[in-house]
């Protein structure tokens, strides 16, 4: 297994905060489904949030309640948040397919009971996603994450499950 590089293991950005319950069709809206994919990224969480899509920047986190990413295994939910630049969902639970979904396309998930009461729209964090340790506000808060197993950062380390197995084939040749 490789290291997870500096630049994945402590991420510092923007908090968009949601509340619990946030589900993989208001992330991969399916009405949207057959449109190209900068109509479909216009209304990724539009009916949380309307201004998401549009105002996300590279880098940013999203931070949520409980059952983040529940619903149906759409493999587009987590795509379209790392599509915007997201850097990181972090939530007070994950719905499990949708956070396998996400390492496995290369965008960190983690579980961090009661970070959607302690951080604030728009407030900074920063998340060690091989520590598990959340700072929230220039270190107003900090909060202890869930752990990514180590057969998991490998994956993040290598952008998702897709180059990780590249990787691997080409090094057996």
């Amino acid at each position: 297994m490789t290291s997870t590089p500096p630049e994945m293991t402590r991420l510092r950005g923007r908090a968009w905060l949601f509340g619990p319950d946030i589900s993989t069709d208001m992330l991969s809206p399916g009405q949207y489904v057959h449109d190209p994919p900068e109509i479909r990224l216009r209304h990724v969480l539009e009916p949380a949030r309307p201004e998401f899509a549009s105002q996300v920047r590279p880098g940013d986190i999203l931070v949520a309640g409980a059952n983040f990413g529940c619903g149906s295994s759409r493999e587009s939910a987590p795509q379209h948040l790392k599509d915007l630049g997201v850097a990181l969902v972090v939530a007070d639970s994950l719905a499990r397919i949708f956070a396998r979904n996400a390492i496995a396309l290369g965008l960190p998930a983690l579980s961090c009971p009661g970070v959607s009461a302690t951080v604030h729209d728009h407030e900074v964090v920063e998340v060690d996603i091989v520590a598990g340790e959340v700072v929230v506000g220039e270190g107003r808060a900090h909060l202890r994450a869930d752990r990514i197993p180590e057969q998991m950062l490998d994956v993040l380390s290598h952008g998702g499950i897709e180059p990780l197995l590249v990787a691997l084939a080409a090094r057996a040749r």
